[in-house]
């Protein structure tokens, strides 16, 4: 079959009759089963493994996270040797997006395991992805980790010779930050203990080494543009909570005993990019960072696609639909946390 080379989006509008603090239009955000960054459908790597040889690691120069490293514990073997990578999150992480955007920037041989699911939230309990069918954190954590790969036979992994990341809260922020800063602070607190507790039964099986991303300004995408500044403001609001939460539990983390903890500035890569394009080799033939062409929302056939009706191809397009990006912004989010990395742990 012919790859769809970025993300497919379809959204179901609804009207929220309990909108505390300003008039938002509510939308349970629908993500698909496609790599936003390459643009592997699901069914090309329905295995969620891929085996990656790659040249060799970029300049970290180009990155937008703060150089400061920590002193790792005996259980970071050096990013040359990392072999495995343990894949949770949403559409923006499904089918490779952290670790498979990391192809064009490893330092050897590595495997890659992804479990993420469009459309994630990380406990339905809390808030509830589009549809019940949707894999949740928890389902990735408790469900296909726990069946498929705490056993540590096939494959063999080791807690010093694998990195775990995570890119969630899109759709938790996007299905929850009308309700206001009050509320959706107290629902932060709740998301993010959940959040905690499964990381946690991660280094109860193994895991030392885990890669954080903060959620991207979702407050900037074409979804939010479309509805007033105080709706904005909220979601802009919520997005910096979850982010400090985020950086909290990456903390609480490295008390656990030999473990490792990076947290990757993706919104900071982002906001840096949409503020300036050229931030980034990958991003500075973007041309649009507000809006999008309606030709491309549902993807494309190349990387480079022109539809005449489109101003410019896909790729000059910082947003393919209203809410997912292009894959040049993943490819400077890749970078970013292979400098990281290489770097070695940023929370101490």
């Amino acid at each position: 079959m012919t790859p769809n080379y970025l993300a497919k989006q379809d959204f179901e509008p609804q009207r929220d009759e309990h909108a505390a603090a300003v008039p938002v239009v509510r939308r349970a955000f629908r993500e698909p089963s496609y790599n936003a960054a390459l643009g592997i459908s699901a069914e090309v790597q329905d295995t969620m493994k891929s085996q990656i040889l790659t040249t060799g690691l970029l300049a970290a120069g180009a990155s937008a996270l703060e150089k400061r490293a920590c002193t790792a514990t005996a259980e970071w073997p050096g990013f040359a040797n990392v072999k495995h990578a343990f894949v949770f999150g949403d559409s923006y992480s499904q089918t490779g997006t952290i670790l498979g955007g990391l192809e064009l920037h490893n330092a050897s041989l590595l495997y890659t395991y992804n479990l993420a699911y469009g459309g994630a939230t990380v406990d339905a309990n809390l808030v509830k992805p589009y549809a019940d069918t949707v894999l949740t954190l928890k389902d990735q954590v408790q469900t296909l980790f726990s069946n498929a790969y705490a056993a540590k036979t096939a494959p063999a992994w080791t807690g010093s010779d694998s990195v775990f990341a995570f890119w969630i809260g899109v759709n938790d922020i996007g299905n929850s930050y009308w309700n206001g800063a009050d509320a959706t602070s107290a629902l932060n607190t709740k998301i993010v203990d959940v959040y905690q507790g499964l990381a946690r039964e991660l280094y109860e099986a193994g895991a030392r080494n885990f890669v954080w991303l903060t959620t991207p300004p979702v407050d900037r995408t074409p979804m939010l543009l479309a509805e007033n500044a105080d709706a904005q403001k909220l979601c802009k609001d919520d997005v910096a909570d979850f982010n400090g939460r985020v950086n909290a539990m990456a903390k609480n983390v490295t008390t656990w005993e030999g473990a490792n903890s990076w947290v990757v500035d993706a919104n900071g890569v982002f906001n840096g990019v949409l503020d300036n394009v050229a931030k980034f080799d990958s991003t500075k033939g973007y041309k649009n960072t507000t809006g999008y062409c309606d030709a491309y929302k549902d993807g494309t056939t190349a990387q480079d696609t022109l539809i005449d009706s489109c101003t410019y191809p896909v790729n000059e397009y910082f947003w393919l639909n209203t809410l997912h990006p292009t894959y040049p912004i993943h490819d400077a989010v890749a970078e970013t946390v292979a400098s990281a990395l290489e770097a070695g742990p940023n929370v101490c």
